[in-house]
């Protein structure tokens, strides 16, 4: 690469930590607990999309933490035709929380690029997911030894893509922007989020996503030994 990396920042959801799969199983938990009748396959092809939408929100501060939490349930449960109180959304939606981070299946290769960057370089997080969820993902998936330094949005006061959080997780780090790179599936969060802030970034594109010819781009983490 034509700068002289030192710093490397990950993503968390969804670039080392398979949010989909684990989240898919805390739902099949907490469903179970509360009996709640639905098939979770379907469940999952109306909430993917909503849960979605409400991360975008909550990432420009137009719902809170807590509206997220409800209304991605809400609308999910709405869409099926699926009649529930709201009392049982709200279990429903602590229990979620709780049980996700037990479930810490991480992406093909997570462990074995952490291990072969951690040698070379200094890694770190900067997450737009709570603080204490995603504390224990780090702990219970065994990867938080491989971090010097972790950056949440609640910590940092503003979410990616704000320059903000990247100057508070360069803060944290004691790094230099120009020796920084960022790695994430967001290519408006953590890509475009971290070049307009002067990092540098390699997008995790998993899904195959269209993106611009002057962005870098893997489909594997361990595609990124051909960076790296």
């Amino acid at each position: 690469m034509e700068r002289k990396i030192s710093d490397i920042f990950f993503d968390l959801d969804h670039t080392l930590w398979d949010f989909e799969k684990n989240s898919a199983l805390a739902f099949e938990t907490v469903f179970s607990k509360h009996q709640i009748d639905v098939t979770l396959d379907n469940f999952l092809v109306h909430y993917i999309p909503i849960n979605l939408k409400y991360w975008q929100l909550y990432q420009y501060d137009k719902v809170t933490q807590q509206e997220l939490r409800y209304g991605r349930l809400k609308e999910a449960f709405d869409l099926m035709n699926y009649t529930i109180n709201d009392e049982t959304i709200e279990l429903i939606s602590v229990d979620y929380i709780n049980y996700l981070p037990q479930f810490n299946h991480l992406f093909e290769g997570t462990t074995e690029i952490l291990e072969y960057l951690s040698k070379k370089y200094r890694l770190h997080i900067i997450t737009n997911g709570f603080q204490e969820v995603q504390g224990n993902k780090l702990r219970n998936a065994n990867i938080q030894q491989y971090f010097h330094t972790v950056t949440n949005s609640e910590t940092a006061g503003v979410k990616k893509p704000n320059p903000k959080i990247f100057e508070y997780a360069l803060n944290q780090a004691n790094a230099s922007k120009e020796c920084c790179l960022m790695i994430g599936d967001s290519l408006e969060a953590d890509v475009m989020g971290a070049i307009n802030c002067g990092f540098d970034a390699i997008f995790f594109n998993v899904h195959d996503t269209e993106t611009f010819d002057n962005v870098k781009s893997i489909k594997h983490l361990l595609h990124l030994k051909e960076y790296l």
